[in-house]
Parts: C-alpha cells; sequence; structure tokens
C-alpha cells in the first residue's frame, strides 16, 4: 500500500472532481473530517511498496471498506459502483474521474484479513473522533453506554441431519475423485433418492418412513468415509485438507442430539445454535455478538463477536474494555445499563445498573436513563437489518468478528452522513429567513 501523494498537475483531456462534485454533499464533508494521514501510519508497516504488483493508496482501501459498511454493498458491487459515482471517488481521494476499476474485488478481503479485526477497530475508532469533533455526539454522552447482546446469524441454510450426511459424503467423493483415489461404491444415486424419501415423508408426517431414511443416508456417508481413510494412506500424512476433511466427517458421524458443540454447517463449523425465546424464529445459528452504544446519542461505541455462547454477565467486561480503547484520550465509560441478563457480571470499578421492574429506590434522573437503556434494541435491529446485512457471508471466527466491527462504523457513517445532511438544510433556512425578512422560506413550505 502506498500513501496519498498531492498532484497539482491536472491531464489535459480529463475531468477534475473539484469542478464536478458539490462540496456540500455530505459525503465530501466528511472526507475532510476524516484522519487519513492516521490509517497511513498504521496500515503502512503491514504492507510491502516493493513486492508484487503496483501499490494502491490506504486512503482508496479504507473509503471503500466504509463505503461497503455504510451502503450495504458486496465487495464486487462497491468496486463497481465506485467506477460510476464521481462522490465516491472524491471521498477515496482522487482528484481525476476515473474510468477503470480501482482494483480488483478479491483486494478487498485480502486486505482485511491482512489487518484483522484489531485493524478494522481503527475505523470503528475514527467514527467515534469524527463524531465528537464534528458535534453529532457529545464528550459528556460517552460516560454512559448501553450494553446489550445479539445473535449475528451466519449465512447458512436450516440444518438438518438429512442435508449434512448427503452432503458430506458429497464433499469425501469429491475429495477422492482429486487424489485418483478410487472408492468401493460412492452411493451418488441410492443417497439422492433417499433424502428426497425423508424430506416427502417428514412432510407428511410419516416419521417412521423418514427415519428409516435418515438411517439409510448415515450408513451410506459412513461407509463412503470409512473407505476412504482406508485407501487415503500416504495422502494423511502430506495432505493437511484430506486429514481436516475426514476429522470434519468423523465428527459429525459420531455427534448425537444432546451433544454440546455440534456441527451445524459444513462450510463452517465453528456455527453455534442459539435460542433466544424468540417467537417466530426459536433458534439462531451464527455466534453471539456484544454491542456497545452511548445512552444519549444512539453512537455505537463497541462491536465484538463471541464464541462459545458465554452468559451475558461475562462478555461486560470485555466490551467494556473494548470500548475504553476505541474512545479518544482522556474519555472513559463511567455508567453502564444493561438488562437483566447481566447480573452477575463481576465488573469491578464500573457503575453498573441492571433494569429492573421495582426501581422505586433510584432517583428520578437515573430513572430516565434506565429507561433510555431500551435505545440500544432499535440500534441492533438497524445495523443487522438495514441494506442486506441481516446475514454474515464471512468465513471463520475472524469473519464473524470483522462483520460485528462493520455493522458497528457502518451504522455510526450513515449517521454522520444524516448529520451533515441535516446542518446543511437548517443553515440554508436560518440563511433563507434573513433574505427574505418577513416571508416564510423553509424547505417544507408547500403553498395552499
Amino acid at each position: 500500500m502506498k500513501n496519498n501523494e498531492n498532484n497539482d498537475q491536472a491531464g489535459l483531456f480529463s475531468v477534475q472532481l473539484d469542478f464536478l462534485c458539490d462540496k456540500k454533499q455530505p459525503l465530501c464533508q466528511l472526507a475532510k473530517k476524516i484522519e487519513w494521514e492516521m490509517f497511513e501510519r498504521e496500515f503502512g508497516p503491514l504492507f510491502c511498496e516493493n513486492n508484487g504488483r503496483p501499490a494502491k493508496s490506504i486512503r482508496l482501501i479504507v473509503g471503500l471498506q466504509y463505503l461497503k459498511a455504510t451502503f450495504g454493498e458486496s465487495d464486487e458491487s462497491v468496486v463497481e459502483k465506485w467506477v460510476q459515482n464521481p462522490y465516491w471517488q472524491y471521498f477515496c481521494g482522487e482528484t481525476e474521474f476515473q474510468h477503470e476499476f480501482p482494483i480488483e474485488s478479491t483486494t478487498m478481503g485480502k486486505w482485511r484479513r491482512r489487518i484483522q479485526a484489531s485493524g478494522l477497530e481503527k475505523l470503528l475508532a475514527e467514527t467515534i473522533r469524527c463524531g465528537l469533533n464534528a458535534g453529532v455526539i457529545k464528550a459528556q454522552e460517552l460516560k454512559r453506554v448501553n450494553v446489550d447482546t445479539t445473535v449475528l446469524e451466519k449465512s447458512i441454510t436450516f440444518p438438518t441431519d438429512a442435508k449434512l450426511y448427503h452432503r458430506m459424503r458429497e464433499k469425501l467423493v469429491v475429495a477422492a475423485e482429486k487424489r485418483g483415489i478410487k472408492l468401493r461404491q460412492t452411493y451418488v444415486r441410492k443417497s439422492k433418492r433417499s433424502l428426497l424419501m425423508q424430506n416427502r415423508y417428514r412432510h407428511c408426517r410419516q416419521m417412521k418412513r423418514a427415519n428409516r431414511e435418515l438411517r439409510k443416508l448415515k450408513t451410506y456417508f459412513g461407509r463412503v468415509m470409512r473407505d476412504l481413510g482406508r485407501k487415503a494412506g500416504d495422502y494423511q500424512n502430506n495432505d493437511l485438507q484430506l486429514v481436516g476433511l475426514l476429522d470434519l466427517a468423523q465428527r459429525l458421524f459420531r455427534q448425537k442430539r444432546e451433544d454440546k458443540n455440534k456441527i451445524y454447517s459444513l462450510h463452517a463449523p465453528e456455527v453455534e445454535c442459539i435460542a433466544k425465546g424468540k417467537a417466530h424464529k426459536k433458534y439462531e445459528f451464527g455466534c453471539k455478538g456484544s454491542f456497545v452504544t452511548s445512552s444519549k446519542g444512539n453512537f455505537v461505541l463497541g462491536a465484538m463477536a463471541l464464541h462459545g455462547s458465554p452468559y451475558d454477565g461475562h462478555t461486560l467486561e470485555k466490551a467494556i474494555n473494548q470500548t475504553n480503547q476505541l474512545l479518544p484520550g482522556g474519555h472513559e465509560v463511567e455508567h453502564a445499563h444493561v438488562d437483566q441478563g447481566y447480573r452477575g457480571h463481576g465488573c469491578g470499578g464500573l457503575n453498573v445498573h441492571i433494569t429492573d421492574r421495582n426501581q422505586r429506590r433510584a432517583t428520578a434522573s437515573l430513572r430516565k436513563w434506565i429507561k433510555r437503556r431500551a435505545a440500544i434494541e432499535p440500534i441492533i435491529g438497524h445495523m443487522k437489518n438495514d441494506y442486506g446485512s441481516d446475514r454474515n457471508w464471512f468465513l471463520g471466527e475472524d469473519g464473524d468478528r470483522i462483520y460485528a466491527l462493520m455493522l458497528g462504523y457502518g451504522f455510526n457513517f450513515r449517521k454522520l452522513l444524516r448529520a451533515f445532511c441535516s446542518s446543511g438544510r437548517r443553515r440554508l433556512a436560518i440563511f433563507s429567513e434573513k433574505i427574505f425578512g418577513n416571508f416564510i422560506f423553509r424547505l417544507d413550505w408547500n403553498p395552499v
């Protein structure tokens, strides 16, 4: 990655973005507020400029990550729309309108894997700093926070034993074909028919017949697994991918209904089954996520993914420590408002206020803050459902941590854009009243 270089010399036939873009547009205003030099100092040592293809600007990559999380784009679509949108190009540091893709879409994922979740925390911290400098959130509001957990659902199909057995057998057959291992029998047609009949019997509530087909699927899967394990031989010493696949197959074959740490997805074995007591969705498959927001101002101050489905109270200390690290220097959380799931938290040195129906002992001021705890619920709903980000498409546990942070700074970025837009409208209304004197002129004025 290379640093940004200011080149004042314009091309002969190029279109200057300074003349094309309106500087009052919120994205242009926000581009001037972000401290891009900080990202260059932090991320520059992680890349080598003299090795491989020509380096790209760090501001370009960071800007694309912000735009992806803000508008809910994929890695492919954010690169395609960047070419069409001059304001996106101006935000990413370009001086002239570009007609070619800035990077390959795969570079986005490689860059995230390189800087990991600890690097993306700096993107979240920068949105908090911009909010303070722009007056969107006040320094006093950082002392009181709301904390809550939710389920970050993974992008997987609803898991059933029949689908897992059938799909695992297919993976084993493909692995054997790639390595030239000839299996005694693959059960391609038999397994497919058993899966079809099992689904039909389940639909008709003929459970004995459905369970019979399920046992057939497990038998076919077990025969292929043992046959491949016997014939793998030399591959098991050198081929780590095959060893991992066979280990996953053994776990799936041995797991029972009452077991813990079960496999619910073959491409995402880290997925956990979490029951939140929702009437419309009894089980959710993914991992637990913890979010910290300001009690007043509704700004996301912390976001993390937690594996192992920990008790909510045991996650409070980690969430507060992360928030204190992300806040600008001199700011620290003093009060945390939580629900009753955080009883027995054990977080010393912090004033933890647990919501309770019997709040008579609390002062009038504290009761108002306790009522504000519920403000975090719609924030989590907007983060997970706005702009098509209700499913986590990233791979592995690192992908879960990255997804949680992207939800956080994407929400903050949208909030900053709305703040700059509304402030511009207010200035226009005040200016119009001064010019027109006694005439009432407002943006929402409708003549009769």
